[in-house]
C-alpha cells in the first residue's frame, strides 16, 4: 500500500508527507520534485515550452511507475486528480488523503512561500484568490472522488495534520 496526498497547492502535502513518511518509516516521494529532476527544468518552464497536456502526461507516467512500489508517502501535484486514470491508479494502489484548505488560507500560504513560485505556474492568470476559487470549484468534486480521508488544514499545524492521519491509518489497520 501507498499513501497519496492530494489537494491544492500549499495545503501541506510536502511538509505533511515528509512527517508521515518519517512516522511510518516509509519512503517519501514528492512528485513535482521527481518531475523537475527527470525533465531537467522547472515545472513553469516545462508548461511554458510544452503545455499543460504534456506536463499531465508526464505526471501520469510517473504516477503509474510509483504505484508499482509500496510503503511510500507520495505528495502529488495539485492537478493530478484532473486525469481520471490517475484517480484509479491511486485508489487501486493505496489510500488517498485530501488535504483541504480555504482559498484565503491557500493564498496566504502561497504569498508566504515565494521560494517555490516557479514550481507553481499560474493556471488561469487571474488574481490569486480568484484563481484559487475557480480552480477549486473545478477540482473539489475530483478530490472528493479520489479521497478516502479529508483533512481540513486551515487551523492545523503540519504536525497536527500528520497526527490525525496516523491515527486514521492505525484505526484502519485494526479493522
Amino acid at each position: 500500500m501507498n499513501l497519496y496526498l492530494v489537494g491544492y497547492r500549499c495545503t501541506g502535502k510536502t511538509n505533511v508527507g515528509r512527517m508521515l513518511a518519517k512516522a511510518m518509516v516509509w519512503t517519501f516521494v514528492d512528485m513535482d520534485h521527481e518531475l523537475v529532476t527527470e525533465a531537467g527544468m522547472p515545472i513553469e518552464e516545462m508548461v511554458d515550452s510544452r503545455g499543460w497536456k504534456y506536463f499531465r502526461e508526464r505526471e501520469g507516467k510517473l504516477l503509474q511507475r510509483l504505484s508499482q512500489a509500496t510503503k511510500q508517502v507520495i505528495s502529488t501535484g495539485g492537478g493530478v486528480v484532473t486525469v481520471p486514470e490517475n484517480i484509479a491508479i491511486m485508489r487501486g494502489s493505496g489510500k488517498v488523503v485530501w488535504l483541504h484548505a480555504s482559498p484565503d488560507t491557500i493564498a496566504a500560504r502561497m504569498e508566504a512561500d515565494r521560494n517555490t513560485a516557479g514550481q507553481r505556474p499560474p493556471l488561469h492568470g487571474n488574481d490569486s484568490v480568484v484563481e484559487i476559487e475557480e480552480v477549486l470549484a473545478e477540482r473539489l468534486p475530483l478530490y472528493d472522488e479520489a479521497m478516502h480521508l479529508q483533512v481540513e488544514t486551515d487551523s492545523l499545524t503540519a504536525e497536527e495534520v500528520t497526527e490525525s492521519i496516523v491515527r486514521w491509518l492505525k484505526a484502519l489497520s485494526s479493522e
